[in-house]
């Protein structure tokens, strides 16, 4: 968790940009981005040099002629030459305003650009990217305000708390600022939702994980959050304010096989987006969390594009809250997606299912109206998640989880693969569940409240096989007939068993008396007020 005094800084730099005339929240952020990427990867690699004799330093570029083109030597290698001019403990301290911002425009930020082996996706996507940051005050200010945040990190981890995880914290308090902006439509999904999900499904070392419309990368960094709280110490496990058990320090330790966190590094988590600017922001969450390779690629997962790229069945997990943005363009939809119309949510859901292999699970927050509705292509998809795949529960979602965004009314849906293009139901019974709320005020405000109702629902979903009551009430199964019966209907409120409470009254006689009484004590108290009056 972030200190007061550590969000109110971080709400000063925001402003800052504000101010200054970035008053685009994403470009504001891309822009924080790079600067706190340059301060982290001097402080790591300082470290790393410290604790390994081994360990190259990353601070080291091509050399070039006066030109500007890169030298080789004798033997076709590329002379190299230190790049120290570039750390960030070298140039914040300039005393020049106009001198800081020449370096790291010229300098810094081109170095970054090119930090990873240009087959990368950070190295790729980086190419198009530019320093925007013009004004030599404004960026001198935010160097010392960075370094003022960074001061607050280091004292939380006196305190215990892991610096990646109060660095991230950070990260994501600023991009917070994406949905307040309603940007594009571009709202994050809550971390404890995330969170909720990650508990569902369960992902581990072993899986392949993606989300085909991953925006900053929150599910990612949740999965990559959830392997290491896995494996962390019981000593070193703290309760969050959520009830969610969450690492504290060294997540993840009792991983000691290298190759281990070599596939946590580069070959676990994929995600796709449509906007180039989110997968940089992406990219450099996940990087500063301490995923060192993260696997995020420009591409639009419904397309033609993908479907020439990709095939069916790569991966084992897949948590996704897909655009719900109505109606898209066909012309450049995958033919395998062609045929089940043109609703986003829709088509998510059959790319979804395509892309889980066999034994491969699911959890995916959808629109309730996916649910229930009658027309044609809704019907469709759902008879193909319920033949294709085990629909093992649909969680109901209460109206305000994602206010003040959105306010549309939601579910999780949760399937594991069984086989594509099956002729058979292979989902026998779904399991229903309420959330009546999520541990916040259901209102704009969204204000923490006391109890924490998801860890509960989580043990339900688990014991759900020995667990269950009959009684349909709060959570209960439905076999496969009813649902059939219902036209595939896969609402909670369709099978929802609903109590009527018999009111009682007083009688009027009773009423009246109670009337007569309250006029009599009022006609006392306006004598004793006349009386005071005189």
């Amino acid at each position: 968790m972030l200190s007061a005094d550590l969000k109110s800084k971080i709400n000063k730099l925001w402003d800052k940009f504000w101010s200054r005339g970035i008053t685009n929240p994403i470009t504001a952020i891309e822009q924080i981005s790079y600067l706190l990427f340059l301060r982290r990867i001097d402080d790591a690699d300082k470290e790393a040099l410290t604790q390994n004799k081994r360990y190259k330093t990353l601070f080291v570029r091509q050399k070039l002629d006066k030109n500007g083109k890169p030298l080789n030597g004798k033997n076709g290698k590329a002379l190299m030459e230190s790049a120290n001019d570039c750390r960030w403990s070298n140039f914040s301290i300039l005393g020049n305003a106009d001198e800081i911002l020449e370096v790291v425009s010229k300098k810094a930020f081109p170095f970054i650009k090119g930090l990873n082996d240009s087959n990368q996706p950070y190295t790729r996507h980086m190419q198009n990217a530019v320093f925007g940051i013009n004004n030599a005050t404004l960026l001198k200010e935010a160097i010392d305000d960075i370094d003022s945040i960074f001061e607050d990190i280091k004292k939380q981890q006196e305190g215990g708390q892991q610096f990646q995880d109060t660095q991230g914290d950070v990260y994501e308090y600023l991009i917070n600022e994406i949905g307040t902006s309603g940007k594009n439509g571009q709202f994050r999904t809550p971390r404890h939702i995330i969170q909720f999900m990650c508990e569902l499904i369960d992902p581990d070392v072993n899986d392949k994980i993606c989300d085909p419309a991953c925006g900053t990368g929150g599910f990612l960094l949740g999965t990559y959050q959830h392997i290491l709280t896995k494996h962390t110490k019981a000593e070193n496990i703290i309760e969050d304010e959520n009830g969610f058990n969450r690492f504290k320090r060294n997540g993840g330790e009792e991983i000691t096989d290298q190759k281990i966190w070599s596939k946590l590094d580069s070959k676990i988590f994929f995600g796709f987006d449509i906007d180039q600017n989110m997968v940089r922001i992406g990219l450099m969450n996940l990087m500063l969390h301490g995923i060192k390779i993260p696997q995020i690629e420009n591409l639009d997962s419904l397309s033609k594009e993908y479907e020439e790229q990709h095939k069916d069945g790569e991966y084992s997990i897949i948590l996704a809250n897909p655009p719900f943005t109505g109606r898209i363009n066909k012309d450049g939809v995958s033919d395998k997606l062609k045929s089940h119309g043109t609703q986003s949510e829709l088509l998510f859901l059959i790319r979804i299912s395509k892309m889980l292999r066999k034994g491969g699970k699911a959890a995916v927050i959808i629109p309730e109206g996916v649910l229930f509705s009658g027309s044609k292509n809704q019907k469709a998809t759902r008879e193909i998640l319920l033949k294709d795949n085990n629909v093992e529960a649909v969680i109901s979602l209460p109206n305000g989880v994602f206010k003040p965004y959105a306010g549309v009314k939601t579910s999780i849906i949760v399937f594991s693969k069984v086989k594509e293009g099956s002729t058979d139901f292979n989902t026998k019974r779904v399991w229903f569940y309420e959330l009546k709320n999520d541990g916040y005020s259901l209102d704009d405000n969204r204000k923490k409240l006391s109890e924490n109702p998801l860890p509960p629902a989580i043990n339900a979903y688990k014991n759900r096989y020995t667990e269950t009551p009959t009684e349909r009430l709060d959570y209960f199964f439905v076999p496969l007939s009813e649902i059939q019966e219902n036209g595939l209907d896969l609402t909670y409120n369709k099978y929802k068993k609903h109590q009527y409470e018999i009111q009682t009254y007083e009688s009027p006689q009773d009423i009246l008396k109670s009337l007569f009484q309250l006029e009599d004590e009022l006609r006392k108290d306006m004598e004793e007020l006349k009386n005071l009056i005189g």
